[in-house]
C-alpha cells in the first residue's frame, strides 16, 4: 500500500507544476496572478497575453492530468496490490488535479483544475472528451461564459459517461461512474466565484465568441 501512497504523491506533485506563473514570470516577468481574475489558468493567461500563449498553457496542463492517469498508474500497477487498474488510474488523475487546484509550488493557489481533468479524460475514455468539448463549446458559443462552458461540460460527464456504456462505444465501469459524478462537484467548487459573478452580471464575457448574439 506504501507503493500506491508513493505514487499519489507523485502524481500530486506533477499536477502541482504552477505552468502558467512559471511562464509569464520567465517570458513576461510578471505574477499572472496579479493580473486580470487573479486565476491562475489558461483562461486567465489568454484573457491577459492572448491565446498563444494560453494554448501552451493549456497544453501543459493537459500533460499534467493525463501523464499520471496513462503512464504512472500504468507502469507502477504491476507492483500494487489493488485489482483494477482503472480504480488506480483514477486515483492517479484526481491527485493530479487535486494538485492543479491546490499547488504546493504556489501557496496553494492554482487553476480550476479543468485541463488536468481534460488530460485525465483523454487518458481514461478518449471518446468522451469530444463530446463534452462539444457541450461546453456550444454553451461558450451561445453565452460567452467559458466558465459556464465549463461546467455545463462537467455536468454533462456523468450522463455521458452512464449512455455510451448502453449504446456499445465504452465498457461499463463502476469506479468512472463514481468519478463522472464526483467531476461536476469538484468543477462547480472551484468556479463558484464565477458563479456568483454571472449571477450579479459581473462576470467576463468573450464577446467574440459568441455566434449567435442578440441583436436588440
Amino acid at each position: 500500500m506504501i507503493e500506491l501512497v508513493i505514487l499519489l504523491l507523485i502524481s500530486y506533485i506533477t499536477g502541482s507544476f504552477p505552468t502558467s506563473i512559471v511562464m509569464t514570470r520567465v517570458i513576461k516577468n510578471i505574477d499572472i496572478r496579479e493580473h486580470g481574475s487573479g486565476n491562475a489558468g489558461a483562461t486567465n493567461v489568454f484573457r491577459v497575453l492572448g491565446w498563444k500563449y494560453a494554448i501552451f498553457v493549456l497544453a501543459f496542463d493537459i500533460l499534467k492530468g493525463w501523464l499520471p492517469t496513462a503512464v504512472y498508474a500504468t507502469i507502477i500497477f504491476q507492483q500494487l496490490p489493488v485489482p483494477d487498474q482503472g480504480l488506480v488510474q483514477i486515483l492517479c488523475g484526481f491527485a493530479a488535479v487535486i494538485g492543479h487546484i491546490f499547488p504546493i509550488f504556489s501557496g496553494f493557489k492554482g487553476g480550476k483544475g479543468v485541463g488536468s481533468l481534460i488530460g485525465v479524460l483523454l487518458a481514461l475514455y478518449p471518446l468522451v472528451f469530444p463530446l463534452c468539448l462539444l457541450i461546453g463549446v456550444a454553451v461558450i458559443t451561445t453565452t460567452g461564459y467559458v466558465s459556464l462552458g465549463s461546467i455545463s461540460a462537467a455536468i454533462a460527464l456523468p450522463i455521458i459517461i452512464l449512455i455510451l456504456p448502453k449504446l456499445g462505444l465504452i465498457s461499463p465501469n463502476l469506479s468512472l461512474v463514481v468519478f463522472s459524478l464526483l467531476v461536476p462537484w469538484l468543477i462547480i467548487f472551484t468556479h463558484r466565484t464565477n458563479i456568483s459573478r454571472i449571477r450579479n452580471g459581473t462576470e467576463n464575457r468573450f464577446e467574440k465568441a459568441i455566434i449567435f448574439k442578440n441583436k436588440n
